[in-house]
């Protein structure tokens, strides 16, 4: 990852437009592609950012000043960030990130997916729980009456992080032609709770929705028809 603290202006072109004015930010360069913009406050959420895959590229205007151009790979959106001054600029490798270590809720859901995917989609089946990736294993993997492969991601809150997250997954798996040979692997993000932006941004990506009854399912494992 590399991080810069630079004073800088940045603008949106594309499905929508934004401008950022000159300020002091922090901008993060990923090792999966992706760039964003931060300020100091806002919590988590950048001001601006392109997702991958993209195009990173460190050019100057005609006026010699340091220009940033990033642009999607699918898309005609360009990230232009323009640097006045740099205070800082440092790479770091961050190796492997084991992934996020679910809470007891998240888990069982996922156990509880596995047993039961035709809840989140008719005739959908499973394949592998936690099929691994190259930026970590997606939730589930399925199969759907079709024989298309649906990747699952799975949260108690479905936010836009989620469906970044998922995005991410599907574009890799979407490189492999053994879950690609009968057409592209599509995703289901499913949570107990799906805020609304996230809803319109998994919308926006051809993910599907799915709303899980957690006491619902809970119900479906019923215990006292079970060996062990």
């Amino acid at each position: 990852m590399r991080i810069v603290v630079a004073r800088c202006q940045v603008d949106y072109a594309g499905r929508l437009t934004a401008h950022l004015p000159m300020a002091t930010r922090v901008l993060m360069i990923k090792a999966d592609g992706s760039v964003l913009v931060h300020s100091d406050g806002g919590s988590y959420k950048p001001l601006n950012w392109m997702s991958p895959p993209c195009t990173f590229r460190e050019g100057s205007t005609e006026d010699g000043q340091p220009e940033w151009t990033v642009t999607a790979a699918k898309t005609d959106d360009t990230l232009r960030i323009l640097i006045e001054e740099v205070h800082s600029d440092s790479s770091h490798d961050l190796g492997v990130d084991p992934g996020l270590q679910k809470d007891g809720v998240e888990k069982h859901l996922q156990e509880l997916l596995a047993e039961h995917p035709a809840s989140l989609a008719e005739g959908l089946s499973l394949v592998r729980r936690e099929f691994m990736t190259a930026i970590g294993p997606v939730d589930l993997m399925c199969r759907d009456a079709d024989g298309l492969s649906v990747a699952v991601e799975i949260k108690r809150r479905g936010d836009i992080d989620g469906v970044e997250q998922l995005t991410r997954y599907l574009d890799l798996l979407n490189r492999d032609p053994a879950l690609t040979r009968k057409g592209a692997v599509r995703g289901i993000f499913a949570a107990q709770e799906i805020k609304p932006q996230a809803r319109v941004l998994a919308t926006d990506r051809g993910i599907s929705c799915a709303l899980v009854d957690y006491d619902a399912l809970r119900g479906m494992d019923d215990s006292e028809h079970r060996l062990f």
